[in-house]
């Protein structure tokens, strides 16, 4: 039966064909960024989703999963409160924790290290006000990544506004933003602090975090805008459940065996401190020449005790990133150039100790880890007649890193990927306003994470090897009678070398390359504009739908004597469809209904357990309240709204069958924001 509410989108579009439209910006004229290379929408040669603030108004306090999930082609997993993964076409096969082989970019600043790895649920979701989701290799503007680019946007409105939520488990969220612009300073101020019990044992959160930022356009030719962030992120990581402990009680952490403790015994969990600071400075020469630069630092104070061992980090990192901009244009033609370079530098400093009840014991291994990573790139993009729209790049990608044990002996090593030439090419030709093809082909490469190179059981995997592999798609999209948006896309990504995570006895994991994939994949997205119904009770109507419909394969892939060649990618599920409505009742309350079906999931290489599948359902209600000049909007979140057994993020290939981290029942979440 709830399968029904997947279809009601489909059941509405001929009704709703027919009602008065409203007169907003059309869905394919929407303006993309793809940092400083700007383009609308329907003409884009790449395989980007907009998030825009209508899908992150879902999203709870504490994650942007239920926005990231309403995406085709991006899946976000979270397997317990404050630990997330975003794969992009099944980039988690290799990220037991933290986000890998996804590049991440805040603004004009880069948020991933220089090994690839990114602390993103550092982020609060209010803080960020418009997502672009870059699916596969993007290497000639991004680097050498294979699963796709993340860019995230903050305010550029003037705004002050306050938010405070309650609800189950504990759940406390409070939140202040101001931005103004004074004379020639865009300013912005972000405050949060969020905390929750959650639902299973040993998975507390406490999140506080800052926000400063300022443009300073300090002529027509020049600005400089400088930002500031600082997180302390604070979480308690249950651990894993087999599927049997998750049946006798699904909210019990990791329990003791005969040889290991607890996650509760150990208290297991996260701290992490982060401060990232940087500067950004644009500058036009001419109308038709232009340069830019951004240099940025940061320093991680990280902690995790864990079942075995008790791990202190210092990590800090140096980026650079800047181009030379030229466009012209003429009568029909118009052409732009970027020619540039990023790299970065993470310094790691890691000491692991014997975890003795959640304190520091007697040390195990003392450790440097150095990541140097850069790419120059080349990239141009040409306008014909706002008919044919192509983008050509070509980045060259460099990765070294040395590492140095200094506890219980001294070694060192060192390590130098091959420099690697990454192209990538696409066409998009508009046949009429609202309706293109397009296509593109590219190559991507990402090298292992330092977190990947020296993995939780503290040895040095100096075997490891990058991955790469070449992608192909072909798109369309169409806009239907300026009310309704349609878009689908085909990829076919070959990847070779594929690295894959693996568990030990103690649940400390570790990579290998485990040879050839093969990722097909079709990609679909409906979706209309907000319908003005002209009727007092029923007012206003918008959908969603969206689709990811995959068949990932192993290929050329053995483990000792097993032969894992044409199984199901591990940890990808062959189909998601996600739809979301939101319609407004008496003028005044907005209703958001939302709905997200994963199909079942193989845990493991062998794919001999798999996930059932699961269809979650949400709720939100927003009524807006005027005072004067203060605008009050209540709001009410009901999250798994049919009170599902599910979960939201395995622990694929776990030792022991611990696969299962359960996802939380039927809960709440009551709050007000109030713009001023």
């Amino acid at each position: 039966m709830k399968k029904i509410y997947l279809l009601l989108p489909t059941i509405f579009t001929a009704f709703l064909s027919a009602q008065k439209r409203d007169s907003a910006e059309l869905i394919s004229e929407v303006q993309i960024d793809a940092y400083k290379k700007p383009a609308v929408f329907i003409s884009s040669t790449k395989s980007v989703s907009v998030v825009s603030q209508n899908l992150l108004n879902q999203n709870p306090p504490e994650r942007m999963l239920e926005s990231i999930n309403q995406t085709a082609g991006a899946r976000m997993e979270e397997r317990s409160p404050g630990s997330y993964r975003i794969s992009l076409r099944g980039s988690t096969l290799r990220s037991p924790f933290g986000v890998r082989n996804v590049k991440v970019y805040l603004d004009d600043f880069i948020f991933s290290d220089a090994s690839g790895n990114t602390y993103f649920n550092v982020i609060s979701p209010e803080l960020i006000k418009k997502m672009e989701i870059y699916k596969g290799p993007e290497s000639g503007d991004y680097g050498a990544v294979t699963g796709g680019t993340v860019l995230l946007k903050t305010l550029d409105s003037e705004n002050t506004s306050a938010n405070l939520e309650l609800g189950s488990y504990g759940t406390f969220n409070q939140s202040f933003d101001l931005s103004r612009q004074l004379g020639k300073h865009f300013v912005e101020v972000f405050q949060n602090y969020y905390q929750t019990d959650s639902y299973r044992e040993q998975s507390k959160v406490i999140r506080k975090q800052i926000f400063l930022k300022d443009h300073f356009q300090y002529s027509q030719r020049g600005i400089l805008k400088a930002m500031v962030l600082y997180a302390d992120l604070d979480y308690q990581t249950p651990g894993g459940l087999t599927f049997e402990q998750m049946q006798i009680n699904r909210k019990q952490a990791r329990p003791s065996t005969k040889t290991l403790p607890g996650a509760k015994d150990q208290d297991a969990g996260i701290r992490n401190k982060m401060i990232l600071a940087g500067v950004s400075h644009q500058y036009n020469f001419s109308p038709d020449f232009s340069h830019f630069i951004m240099i940025q630092g940061s320093y991680v104070d990280f902690e995790n005790p864990f079942i075995t061992n008790f791990e202190n980090r210092f990590e800090k990192n140096f980026a650079l990133r800047t181009h030379l901009n030229y466009e012209r244009s003429w009568e029909h033609i118009s052409l732009a150039y970027r020619f540039g370079f990023e790299g970065g530098i993470n310094d790691i400093f890691v000491k692991n100790y014997d975890n003795n009840r959640g304190k520091e014991g007697n040390p195990q291994n003392f450790d440097k880890i150095k990541n140097t990573s850069g790419f120059y790139f080349l990239s141009q993009k040409l306008n014909i007649d706002e008919k044919l729209f192509t983008d050509i790049s070509l980045s060259l990608n460099s990765n070294v890193y040395e590492w140095e044990r200094l506890f219980p002996r001294n070694e060192m090593g060192k390590t130098r990927f091959n420099n690697q030439w990454l192209p990538n090419f696409g066409l998009n030709y508009l046949f009429a306003k609202g309706f293109s093809v397009r296509a593109k082909i590219g190559k991507g490469n990402s090298a292992p994470t330092n977190e990947e190179i020296r993995t939780s059981d503290q040895q040095f995997n100096t075997e490891l090897r990058p991955e790469y592999g070449w992608n192909k798609e072909v798109g369309i999209r169409k806009q239907f009678g300026n009310a309704v948006f349609v878009e689908g896309s085909y990829f076919d990504f070959r990847m070779k070398d594929a690295i894959v995570r693996r568990q030990n006895e103690a649940g400390q994991e570790f990579f290998v390359n485990s040879g050839a994939t093969v990722q097909k994949g079709l990609e679909v997205l409906l979706e209309s504009k907000s319908f003005n119904l002209k009727n007092d009770i029923f007012s206003g109507f918008k959908f969603r739908f969206s689709g990811s419909f995959y068949r990932f394969t192993f290929e050329n892939y053995r483990q000792n004597d097993s032969d894992f060649s044409g199984n199901d990618l591990t940890g990808v599920p062959r189909t998601t469809v996600n739809s979301l409505i939101n319609f407004i009742l008496l003028k005044k309350l907005s209703v958001d209904y939302s709905h997200f079906y994963t199909s079942k999931i193989p845990l493991n290489d062998a794919n001999s357990v798999w996930s059932e599948p699961s269809l979650v359902g949400n709720i939100q209600f927003r009524f807006p309240v005027e005072l004067d000049k203060t605008k009050l909007n209540l709001f009410l979140q009901i999250q798994n709204l049919y009170n599902e057994d599910y979960v939201s993020g395995f622990d694929i290939n776990a030792f022991g069958n611990r696969y299962y981290n359960p996802a939380a029942k039927r809960n709440f979440i009551f709050g007000v924001k109030v713009n001023f």
